[in-house]
């Protein structure tokens, strides 16, 4: 029913064409004239025959077929269309805020082990569901905070996760009409329209009307058991409530709506193009085509063509491909089925070879092919490639290039501040990790226990032979930081710099 509301055509005014055909194929089609009729007395098993023509019994000529084909020839060209066509530089599933509650009340094992346990299965189980898709991470009680900003890397996500429990939350309450605020303030700095997902077990009247004066579709999923109800959410016009299942379903049934929700949403976008569908009607006008041939030399030779046609040498399996598809016609279709490794050396285009490349985990591929492409989409793809290549420095600086080509670009800006800080991390934390202190190993020569004379000496001396350096990846590894605590000052300056 949606595809049927935005059906229309791009072409519209070849339609004008279908007023000659119907006018011609009114007055060309053969009609057996009533006016035939013999002189009285003549047998009636006789006047059949004799009439001319009375034998002709056929419903259709060849007139129809050939009107037919002009007829879907001409709403072909006319461009018929029903979606938006794709494009590499917005997502192809809805980015998602998920904002789960982190109180008291979510310790309850009435769903076994606990709510919040449950609840933390429940997006583990929708991160997976949506692989490749960003997604981005809220806990709220008394107050919101925001855990991870939209990612497409579920491994960001699934520690943070972990490590929400309520002791973590400054303040214990229910605020999530703030977390609503803070998941749309991430929605709008990200191009592609998304979805906002409260995962709860119940919600304070009083911020019910927070969620209707946004005028915004919010997907919750209740965790309580045997599908209770929460009636605080009943009341909520733009409110998609589903309630927690054993299995899949739930995740099944957010990930349609979800779904469904951001095709809507691209109809209404004007960076994409309408998909023209007329080619589907341009193969049966081809099959009626062939029916105009008569039985003869003409389909003879016709065959012949076909058959010089064929291109010699070894068969591939998928060489007939090439005889309608170009290479990127084909590397689209890979995309479309989600094989990126096989879009990646179909496309011939080099964005999007870049954009499948990324899409393959082959970053540093895609990083050398969006480098040669000097537009701030490519830079900004380029930065991607490179940060997950764990490449920060030659990520920074390609983010600076996209904002050099594209002055105030606020996706560029998000990611060279993330970029910068995670190369701040990581040169801190070996630093800290070069002196010893953090691996415990101390001085590298002799060490006394001596204070009054009584101590024993003791002399440690640390293996030089063979000595690497460690990678960023295995000093970010050696890193033994609990997440609980980490979070709770993280929310704790969060707090602090709202009160200032």
């Amino acid at each position: 029913m949606q595809s049927l509301a935005e059906f229309h055509f791009l072409r519209a005014g070849y339609l004008l064409f279908l007023i000659p055909i119907t006018i011609l194929w009114w007055r060309l089609r053969p009609r057996k004239s009533a006016a035939q009729k013999l002189p009285d007395g003549i047998a009636p098993h006789l006047s059949a025959a004799l009439l001319l023509g009375a034998d002709d019994r056929r419903r259709v000529y060849p007139i129809d077929l050939a009107m037919l084909a002009a007829l879907l020839i001409t709403l072909a060209v006319s461009g018929p269309t029903w979606s938006r066509a794709t494009n590499p530089l917005i997502a192809d599933t809805a980015p998602l805020v998920i904002a789960l509650k982190v109180t008291d009340s979510m310790e309850q094992t009435d769903l076994t082990p606990t709510r919040l346990e449950r609840a933390k299965y429940k997006i583990t189980d929708m991160i997976t569901a949506r692989s490749g898709a960003q997604t981005a991470l809220i806990a709220y009680a008394g107050s919101a905070h925001q855990v991870a900003p939209l990612t497409e890397d579920p491994n960001i996500l699934r520690p943070l996760l972990e490590g929400l429990v309520p002791a973590v939350m400054p303040q214990q309450g229910d605020v999530a009409s703030i977390a609503l605020d803070l998941a749309l303030n991430i929605l709008e700095s990200n191009e592609t329209p998304g979805s906002v997902l409260f995962v709860l077990d119940d919600l304070e009247p009083s911020q019910a009307q927070g969620f209707d004066s946004q005028g915004f579709d919010v997907f919750f999923l209740t965790m309580l058991p045997d599908g209770a109800r929460i009636v605080q959410l009943d009341n909520l016009s733009n409110a998609t409530v589903v309630p927690f299942t054993p299995d899949d379903q739930d995740i099944n049934r957010l990930n349609r709506r979800i779904q469904s929700a951001y095709a809507d949403a691209l109809d209404d976008d004007d960076r994409l193009d309408w998909t023209d569908q007329g080619w589907l009607l341009a193969w049966p006008a081809a099959f009626l085509c062939l029916l105009w041939f008569r039985k003869g030399w003409v389909i003879r030779w016709a065959v012949l063509a076909c058959i010089l046609a064929i291109p010699s040498g070894p068969a591939q399996a998928a060489g007939w491909r090439d005889w309608f598809l170009t290479p990127d016609q084909q590397g689209q279709v890979a995309m479309n089925q989600k094989r990126y490794g096989d879009a990646a050396d179909l496309y011939q285009e080099p964005y999007h070879r870049g954009y499948a490349m990324l899409k393959a985990g082959r970053y540093p591929e895609a990083a050398e092919v969006f480098a040669q492409i000097d537009t701030a989409e490519a830079a900004f793809a380029e930065g991607l490639a490179r940060i997950r290549n764990r490449e920060y420095r030659p990520a920074i600086a390609a983010f600076e290039t996209a904002l050099d080509r594209r002055p105030g670009w606020p996706e560029a800006e998000h990611n060279l501040e993330v970029a910068r800080a995670i190369l701040e991390f990581v040169e801190t934390t070996r630093e800290q990790s070069d002196t010893g202190e953090e691996a415990g190993i101390g001085a590298d020569d002799t060490v006394f226990d001596n204070e009054d004379s009584k101590g024993a000496q003791t002399t440690i001396q640390a293996p030089k032979d063979g000595a690497e350096g460690l990678s960023a990846d295995q000093w970010i590894s050696a890193i033994d930081t609990d997440m609980q605590d980490f979070l709770r000052n993280r929310f704790l300056l969060d707090n602090q710099a709202l009160n200032q």
